[in-house]
């Protein structure tokens, strides 16, 4: 679902008021960042090449240019960019077309938060076919608004899509809570300004200032986001 999104205004950060919540979708709330790295193998093989497992970090949690740009020049795999797109959106819609399980936690907090009418956004370096198709699944009525990947001019880990899901929902970066779990979209999420909670899939990530790192979906509630505004003072 896509929305125009109107002029922040004037609203400040005053007060500590948790405002929005923004959450990534691959490896946040749908466990599909093994999915993707399964479809880049099973598409370079096709083209005669073999991916090395030490790329999965460089790929993960990036743009689609980014991540397919970066397999094509380092496999030197005759493709263009545009071809390869293709053949891994495919292949991804594919996989979760036979499955798509959620991350451990995610239907309890997306309930949660629509039980206290907090407003919610789902913001993904995925293209919108591929949000679309998944939240058929997970349920677009969490969702006030959504943020595909190629629907910014960029994507994370640059903070526009952030930026973009919060001044839609009429919120303060400042006072919104963004659950990540790539180092790259948690840069994104920095850079807007947000308060961010950092659950790990593929790559570790360390706390830092205005970082909360946690295991797992099922230690973040309500309260516990709530909580975080409330250290900011």
């Amino acid at each position: 679902m896509t929305s125009t999104v109107p002029a922040l205004g004037t609203r400040t950060a005053e007060g500590s008021a948790l405002e929005a919540v923004l959450l990534d979708m691959d490896g946040t709330l749908v466990d599909t960042e093994g999915f993707w790295w399964d479809v880049e193998v099973d598409v370079f093989k096709a083209l005669g090449h073999a991916l090395d497992e030490s790329w999965r970090h460089v790929v993960v949690g990036g743009p689609m240019t980014r991540s397919a740009g970066f397999l094509i020049e380092a496999t030197g795999a005759d493709i263009t960019l545009a071809e390869l797109t293709v053949l891994l959106n495919d292949g991804f819609e594919d996989r979760i077309g036979r499955s798509l399980p959620l991350m451990p936690g995610a239907a309890r907090l997306l309930a949660e938060l629509a039980a206290h009418e907090i407003p919610t956004a789902l913001v993904s370096a995925s293209h919108r076919r591929i949000i679309d198709r998944v939240l058929s699944s997970v349920g677009p009525q969490y969702f006030a608004l959504t943020v595909a990947g190629d629907e910014v001019t960029r994507t994370k880990p640059y903070p526009d899509p952030y930026l973009l899901a919060a001044a839609g929902l009429g919120a303060h970066p400042a006072r919104c809570a963004v659950i990540e779990d790539t180092a790259t979209g948690v840069a994104a999420a920095e850079a807007a300004g947000c308060q961010v909670v950092a659950v790990p899939s593929v790559a570790p990530i360390a706390p830092a200032a205005r970082r909360t790192v946690v295991t797992s979906l099922e230690e973040v509630d309500l309260p516990f986001l709530r909580g975080l505004m409330t250290e900011m003072r």
